[in-house]
């Protein structure tokens, strides 16, 4: 049973491309709703598993929400939130977006948005939602400086395996790994706990996690070390995840030197995107390769890089297998696809550092 309900996705326009990866996640797994449509005017009629992964999920794509919203009530599924699932570059939200919102207000949705602006701000929305009592919910909004922590070292507190999933570039899979692996490594026998780092963990209904890119910078490395060692209180897992954000080497997201100094990984995994030859954003600026950024992952953070995913984005079904041994033979290290391949890989990986209790 979800957290919080029945919910509608918006994404117009730009499901199954990078900004559209707060939908992706939505529709792959999510504990906090159950989607039930996702609004996308460009893959009307078709199934959102079958467009994202080759695989029906049954969750049906609208071309507008007032269609959605009519169908899944005609279905027995009523709809409680509207969902913005569009991850733009800068994390802003376009007026066509905005208006979705209000939109959904008006058919009694309460509405949930991940983006930098926040539509809980805008007077007109605020006024519409208060009087027909219902809720919009800004993910990005920084908490209350009082309920914020500052490194302590409790990290060192920590017993279990810490694995840190950090990635060649932003919108590359890491989340979507991690949570495959979670799932791989209870499989086998492991408890893990997976930590969010961003807004679409904390809709997917990540247990621990914070907005690490909402966050006053002198409280990232607090609310990180907080996020694990509360993950290691509460659960006592043989493994923890640490979703990673942006690249190291990326020049508007450098995300992970926090994940690395505070969260204190013992080993680290890498996402690769082989086909991808620009950082996603930024025409013009050239990807630093997966050896160099290996490099820098081990140099920063003093642990090894012991396994790579790979996100097939652009690559042929057929070339799949092929790409994934050529990464591997690249850089000496065990490598997948977890999407078509699954992650056991991975699980054979870090099983010889998982710590005997």
């Amino acid at each position: 049973m979800s957290l919080d309900g029945n919910a509608i996705v918006y994404c117009v326009g730009f499901f199954g491309t990078t900004n559209g990866k707060t939908a992706h996640g939505l529709v792959r797994r999510t504990r906090r709703y159950d989607v039930v449509g996702l609004v996308d005017s460009g893959h009307a009629g078709k199934d959102a598993g079958t467009v994202l992964d080759g695989k029906p999920n049954g969750i049906g794509i609208f071309r507008s929400l007032d269609e959605a919203v009519s169908a899944c009530k005609k279905s027995g599924r009523p709809a409680k939130y509207w969902v913005n699932g569009i991850t733009p570059d800068g994390g802003r939200i376009s007026p066509e977006t905005r208006a979705a919102a209000g939109k959904a207000l008006e058919l009694g949705l309460n509405v949930d948005s991940g983006a930098h602006d926040f539509l809980s701000d805008d007077p007109k929305l605020a006024g519409l939602a208060a009087r027909k009592a219902l809720s919009i919910r800004d993910v990005r909004k920084t908490p209350p400086r009082g309920e914020l922590h500052f490194f302590s070292g409790k990290i060192e507190q920590v017993k279990c395996l810490k694995v840190a999933m950090l990635g060649v570039d932003s919108a590359s899979g890491k989340r979507t790994t991690a949570w495959i692996l979670a799932d791989a490594l209870e499989e086998a026998g492991y408890k893990t706990e997976m930590v969010g780092t961003g807004q679409t963990s904390w809709m997917q209904g990540a247990r621990h996690c914070i907005i690490l890119d909402s966050l006053i910078n002198d409280f990232v490395s607090g609310e990180i070390e907080h996020a694990v060692w509360s993950a290691w209180k509460e659960e006592r897992p043989d493994v923890i995840i640490i979703e990673g954000q942006g690249s190291l080497l990326n020049p508007a997201y450098p995300g992970g030197f926090e994940i690395l100094a505070a969260g204190r990984p013992d080993v680290v995994l890498m996402q690769a995107v082989p086909a991808r030859k620009e950082y996603d954003g930024f025409p013009g600026y050239r990807m630093h390769g997966l050896g160099t950024q290996i490099k820098a992952v081990e140099l920063i953070g003093g642990k090894p890089v012991v396994g790579v995913a790979i996100n097939h984005e652009g690559i042929a079904p057929k070339d799949i297998p092929g790409t994934v041994r050529k990464v591997s033979k690249s850089v000496g290290l065990p490598a997948c696809d977890p999407l078509t391949q699954g992650a056991g890989v991975l699980v054979k990986a870090l099983a010889p550092h998982v710590k005997k209790r």
